[in-house]
Formats: C-alpha cells, sequence, structure tokens
C-alpha cells in the first residue's frame, strides 16, 4: 500500500495547511465530513471550515500555532467546533502536527467527529435526571438513603412528608430517630442493616415516629447497596404508612419503587415482575415482547410458570401481530375473546390453543422509546375490564422505566466486565518473564531490522515479522507498538502455537455465556481487547486453517463475532503477526490460505538468527550475564576470554533466547567473581551427530553468505560469488532476496 493510498484509508479526516493556513491536501474522509468536494476546499484558509462566530479567535490561535509549532494529540480535552457546507456546526477533536514542507512550515490536522460522544453523555446526563426527578415525584414513598454507619445522608420529599422532617433537620443523623425509644433501646435500626446485608434485600413493618411524636406504622424496604468489590456503599430505604391499609396497588408500586432503585439485574428484575403482577392482578398468562429496532422484531419473554412450553414462539413479527400494533400505536390493546381478535399470528395462535378467552397487551414506553409490550392472558372472558386496564397501565410505566434502567445497567456492566478483562490480561502481562528486556546488538542485520521498525511504525500497516525460533520477534513486535500511534493503547498477545485449536477461536473472538459446554459466563476475545491497540498474534503458522477466513474478514472488515453471539463488533486493530514457518512453502502445500498471507505479509521483517550476528554475541553475554547476577546478587567481573570465543563460535540454534539460558545456568555455576560457563557442553553439542541439524534452506544461505564474504561482497564479474556459485547474477540476486540476505550483513 502507498502513501497515497493510506491516506486516502485512514478512518479520520486528514487536511494538511500550509504556513499560511490555506489547505493544501485533504483526504476523502474530510470530503466527507464537511460535505465540500476537494476542488472547493484546495486553496482555502481553514477557517472556511469553523464556524463563523469562531474564526477570529481560530485565525489567533493558528498564528500562535505557527509562531511554536508542537505536537497536540487527540483526547487532550481540547474540543472545537467545525462547520459543514450546508452550515451545520459540530463539535470536533483535532490532533495537530507540524511537517517541514518545500515552502516553510505544513501543518497536518486530524479531525474526529465527536458529536456521537455528545449525544452519548447528554443521554446520560437526562436518565439521571430523570431518575433524580422520579425519586422526587413519588410523593407517597419515604425514600431516604443512610451511609455504612447508619446516618441519613438523602433524603427524599416523600420522606419529608410522612415523617415531618425536613432534610436540613435529619441529614448526618443516625436513622434512629425514626424509630420509637423502645425500638432503638432493642436495637432494631441495627437490626435491620444487619439483616439487610446479609439478605442483600429485607422488607419489615413496625411503628415509626413523625417529627411530631406521633407514631405509624410503616412497611420498610431496606437494600445494602454494595460496590464493585462487594463492601457496602450506601443502604437504601422505601417506606409507606400502612396505618390504614391502601389497596394492592399500592403495595406492588412501593415494591416496584424498591426495585427501580435497588434491583439492576435484569433477570431479577424479571422475577420481580412476575410475582408482583400476580399478586396484584391474578392472571393465566404473562410475559413481555421486547421490541429490537434492528430486526424490526420481538422477542418473548415469559414472566413466571403457567402455560406449557410447547409451541409458545420465542420471536413474533411487528406485522399482523397484536404485539406489533401495540408498538406502532403506543396504545393499550384489550380482547374481551382472543377468537374474535382478527389476528392470526404473535401469541394469539399459542393462546388460544392453551385455552385462554381474554388477553390484554400494553405498551412498554420509557423516555419516549418503546421498549416492547406487557402481554397478559386469562382463561376467563372479558378478564381486562377498563379499571383493569387503567391500573396496569400504571404498572406498565413502572415495568417500562424499570427495564430501561437495568438494560441500560447492563450495558454498562458488559463494558466494565470488558475493561475487567483487559486488566486482567494487563496484569497477567506484566507477571511476564519475558526473554530479555531491551534489543542489545550492533550488527548491522539488527540495525536493519531496527530501521525497518521506524519506518513502519508510524504507520497501520500490517507488518509479518520472519525469523527463527528465540530470536526475539515479540521484541521486534514490542517495539513496533511503542512507536506506533497506538502506544498509549493496550498490547494483546496471543500465541497460535500455545492455545489448543479447539479454544483459539474463543481466546481470539471471545464467545457469549452458553455458547458451548463449560461457557458459563461471557467471555470478551483478545482481539476486542486490542480495539484502538496492538494484537500480535504469535506462531501464526499455527492458525488452524478453519479460522483464517474469519481472521481475514475481522481484518478487512473491521468487525468480529463472538462464539455463540449473533451481533457484529466493531474493533479497530493494528496486526502484527509473527512466525518461524515458510508461510510460503504452507500456501502452496494447502496449509496456509493465500489470501490471509497476502493480507499478513504487507511489510515483512526478517529478523537475522544470532549465529549471523556473531558481533553482538559478545554484547549480550555481558547484557545477560549482570542480568542474571543481579537478580541472583551474584557479582560476576570477568568473563574468560577462552569462554566468550568459545560462545561466539558456537552456531546457536536456540537463538538468543538459548543463548540467555545457558548464560543464567552459568551464573548459577559461578560462586565467585568469575564466569564459569559450561563451555564443553557446547563443544559436545557441536561434536554430536544428534545435534541440532541445519535446514537446507539455512544451509543453502550459509554457503551464498560465505561465497559472497570470499568475494569481497561482489556479486558479478570473473571472480564475483555469481561465478563461483556458478550462477547467474540474477539468479542469485533472486535467491538473495528470498533467503533475506543483504550485503551489508557480510
Amino acid at each position: 500500500m502507498n502513501f497515497e493510498q493510506l491516506f486516502e484509508s485512514l478512518p479520520d479526516a486528514i487536511i494538511l495547511t500550509d504556513s499560511e493556513g490555506k489547505i493544501i491536501q485533504l483526504n476523502n474522509q474530510a470530503q466527507a465530513l464537511f460535505g465540500y468536494s476537494r476542488d472547493e476546499l484546495l486553496g482555502q484558509p481553514i477557517e472556511r471550515l469553523v464556524p463563523d462566530h469562531l474564526r477570529a479567535k481560530h485565525v489567533q490561535r493558528r498564528e500562535a500555532y505557527q509562531a511554536e509549532p508542537h505536537r497536540r494529540h487527540l483526547n487532550t480535552g481540547l474540543e472545537l467546533g467545525a462547520r459543514r457546507k450546508d452550515g451545520s456546526e459540530f463539535p470536533v477533536d483535532i490532533m495537530l502536527s507540524p511537517i517541514a514542507g518545500e515552502d516553510g512550515g505544513v501543518t497536518l490536522s486530524v479531525i474526529r467527529d465527536l458529536t456521537d460522544r455528545r449525544k452519548y453523555e447528554e443521554e446520560l446526563r437526562l436518565r439521571e435526571e430523570q431518575l433524580r426527578l422520579l425519586v422526587e415525584s413519588i410523593q407517597d414513598y419515604a425514600i431516604f438513603m443512610l451511609d455504612a454507619e447508619g446516618r441519613i445522608v438523602r433524603w427524599g420529599p416523600g420522606a419529608e412528608k410522612t415523617n415531618g422532617f425536613t432534610a436540613e433537620e435529619v441529614l448526618g443523623k443516625p436513622c434512629s430517630i425514626l424509630f420509637t425509644p423502645e425500638d432503638v433501646a432493642r436495637g432494631l435500626p441495627e437490626a435491620e442493616m444487619h439483616r439487610a446485608a446479609l439478605l442483600g434485600r429485607t422488607e419489615d413493618e413496625g411503628w415509626r415516629l413523625r417529627k411530631d411524636g406521633t407514631k405509624f406504622w410503616a412497611n420498610v424496604v431496606t437494600t445494602a447497596i454494595r460496590d464493585s468489590t462487594g463492601k457496602i456503599r450506601n443502604y437504601s430505604k422505601v417506606a409507606r404508612d400502612f396505618t390504614a391499609r391502601k389497596q394492592a396497588l399500592e403495595a406492588l408500586l412501593l415494591e416496584f419503587s424498591s426495585v427501580l432503585i435497588a434491583s439492576v439485574d435484569i433477570h431479577q428484575l424479571l422475577d420481580a415482575i412476575s410475582s408482583s403482577l400476580r399478586r396484584v392482578f391474578p392472571c393465566d398468562y404473562a410475559s413481555l415482547a421486547l421490541f429490537d429496532a434492528t430486526t424490526g422484531q420481538l422477542y418473548v419473554q415469559a414472566l413466571g410458570e403457567g402455560l406449557p412450553d410447547e409451541g409458545a414462539p420465542a420471536v413474533v413479527p411487528r406485522s399482523g401481530s397484536p404485539e406489533g400494533w401495540v408498538v406502532t400505536s403506543q396504545k393499550v390493546l384489550s380482547l374481551d375473546r382472543i377468537e374474535d381478535s382478527g389476528f392470526h399470528s404473535g401469541l394469539i395462535p399459542y393462546l388460544a390453543a392453551a385455552g385462554m378467552q381474554s388477553a390484554c397487551w400494553l405498551p412498554l414506553v420509557s423516555r419516549d422509546r418503546v421498549l416492547g409490550t406487557l402481554n397478559l392472558a386469562s382463561r376467563q372472558p372479558n378478564a381486562f375490564r377498563q379499571e383493569n386496564c387503567h391500573l396496569l397501565s400504571q404498572l406498565a410505566n413502572q415495568i417500562a422505566l424499570a427495564m430501561d434502567n437495568a438494560l441500560a445497567f447492563q450495558r454498562i456492566t458488559q463494558l466494565k466486565d470488558r475493561l475487567a478483562e483487559e486488566k486482567t490480561y494487563l496484569e497477567d502481562e506484566l507477571r511476564t518473564e519475558y526473554n530479555f528486556e531491551e534489543i542489545v546488538g550492533e550488527s548491522p542485520g539488527l540495525r536493519r531490522v531496527l530501521k525497518q521498525v521506524e519506518t513502519v511504525a508510524e504507520t497501520e500497516a500490517t507488518v509479518l515479522i520472519l525469523g527463527e525460533t528465540g530470536t526475539g520477534k515479540e521484541l521486534i513486535a514490542r517495539a513496533i507498538h511503542r512507536l506506533s500511534p497506538r502506544k498509549n493503547h493496550t498490547f494483546v498477545k496471543i500465541s497460535c502455537a500455545a492455545i489448543p485449536a479447539g479454544l483459539l477461536e474463543s481466546e481470539l473472538f471471545g464467545h457469549e455465556k452458553g455458547a458451548f459446554t463449560g461457557a458459563i459466563a461471557q467471555k470478551v476475545g483478545r482481539m476486542e481487547l486490542a480495539d484502538q491497540g496492538t494484537l500480535f498474534l504469535d506462531e501464526v503458522g499455527d492458525l488452524p486453517l478453519e479460522l483464517q477466513p474469519k481472521l481475514l474478514r475481522a481484518l478487512q472488515e473491521k468487525e468480529i463475532e463472538r462464539l455463540g453471539g449473533t451481533r457484529s463488533i466493531h474493533v479497530d486493530v493494528r496486526l502484527i503477526a509473527a512466525t518461524n514457518r515458510n508461510l510460503e512453502e504452507m500456501v502452496k502445500d494447502g496449509r496456509f490460505r493465500s489470501d490471509l498471507f497476502y493480507r499478513l505479509n504487507v511489510f515483512p521483517i526478517l529478523v537475522p538468527p544470532l549465529r549471523e550476528r556473531r558481533g553482538d554475541i559478545p554484547i549480550l553475554v555481558r547484557y545477560f550475564t549482570q542480568k542474571h547476577s543481579q537478580r541472583m546478587n551474584r557479582k560476576i567481573t570477568d568473563i574468560p576470554q577462552e569462554t566468550m570465543d568459545a560462545l561466539s563460535s558456537y552456531p546457536w540454534p536456540g537463538n538468543v533466547r538459548e543463548l540467555e539460558n545457558f548464560i543464567e545456568r552459568a551464573v548459577i555455576l559461578s560462586p565467585g567473581g568469575r564466569l564459569q560457563a559450561p563451555i564443553a557442553e557446547l563443544k559436545a553439542a557441536l561434536s554430536s551427530p544428534s545435534g541440532p541439524s541445519t535446514s537446507l534452506e539455512v544451509a543453502e544461505r550459509e554457503h551464498i553468505l560465505r561465497v559472497l564474504r570470499e568475494a569481497g561482497g561482489r556479486i558479478s564479474g570473473p571472480d564475483g560469488a555469481a561465478a563461483r556459485l556458478g550462477l547467474k547474477r540474477t539468479t542469485l540476486n533472486s535467491k538473495m532476496r528470498k533467503l533475506g540476505i543483504d550485503r551489508r550483513d557480510i
């Protein structure tokens, strides 16, 4: 991929301006974002894209920036305004970076639209405000909150109305002021909190005191609220004056209010709705049909037991069903006789087959958004009279708000789980001991690799790191990540060889709860963890053939699906792969997909084996000796020349990893200040016929390098390496490229 293609394919809007603030280049995303064509913007001042009321200030800022150009990253908290061609304004975040141009200072601007983020923040603010207004609007319930020690920290209007105290009179005081002296002496305030701490939620009734000293009989629900560590943060209390018992509806609304405040788990909420509904309004069938705007269908969730599951629909269409009619009209639908409904899809056939005579569908609406329907049925005709439907409509409103809050909490929980997964992964990574901590060496081959790292790091290109086992491919991958624009995000590693093939798909893409036997919880995959960061796919040659098209799709479309899931998840991942295998040969043998190979082989980096970096061996020996001496509290200051010569002449089939392990063993065997390395093991390995064998490709590479050295690096001519090898110059050049031979390595 050349620079122009990369420039045009970047997901953010990119604009280049000269020293006078005139636009000299922009990508396709910039045209799409601002609504101008390229010709309309080239040569125009950048202030054309700034709202009128901000242009004067923008000119001042631009001139100040030109005077002292510096890199300003995204997400630094500085949000600005932009203007489209149609005059509409929108918030943006801008990264600035100075570039030296032919005509002076050139500024690169990366522009990101913040409209969606602003909408999300506003939605959260409105949700919190509506919940606050909801609590304050419930005047018939005494809703208040205690801290972990039982002191009153929040006091709602309902509590003031019921108990007679104002917030100023009770805040900071112990909740015992609301109990009778007898109950205080018996330790009832502490006992209520203790039971709530043990059970999570308790419901009690007893005498309570008003400000004027009169007593009233109260029903009190106490809920322990814990933080993510399980520690109790607060107690919420919902009380109701039951001196003169109200109708069952009030009891139900109290329970629903308690659920609203304290129950955010969707499954607990469904159980609470089921039990409460059947207490206040006996019916033979109850369910929710939750609307999915993406598919246009409604998903049925039965509430409690009653009818057999056989024949019960899990999904009903919006078109032609009573559930769909209610979702569309947002009106209550009550049928005195199901057989006369005129509907022939949805729940109607199931309810009729089960002997239901009458039914009622109520819309679940929260914040002007339809969540679905509450569906009730009875074996009795005319069970849903007008007064009953009025009562049920109030319940449906409470259910809708509770469902909306529970679904929002579920989304937040999923995000928290993902962050927890990422934290666990990073902690595991920090605990991992890598083969070496820094790139050590001065050989031309290593310098060439580091130059390639520096070249490719700033791009988004996929990198394929090639090299034998133990050459430090993971270290090169981490260096690319640290030098890339993604350095502030996660570097996630997965080894295709270390994970069983049956589990690799789950590790890579994640899975949903129940996707397979043993999947007891949702799992976030490594690719999702690496969103906005870098995914290092080690030993990619061991990736099972059946997983290769899924990886290719994820890289091309930037979307994945968890195992057992149906929802596409967008991921923005920079991939770095590594292997010690010959992928080209694997492609020819049908063991590796050619399309995936071409996708990975955008920028190959060949890490030379240690036998081609012999000049680095003394440096590595001293480095590893110092490293392991400090770790073992040894003081080794002398390395015999005989030992160094033996180490430098050994071919090290295991490369740097083998060298480090050997030095670590030598440090263990050295009680004094002189390194006592078991060099006899190296000599034995060299003379042993069963020692490490060299592949034909490695032998050919070594032979060509030796002839090149003898020819002084010359390829053509009578005394050149090509003539000595009996090859054409072009053939030798082709072999050198294939084997990764650079004359600078000689």
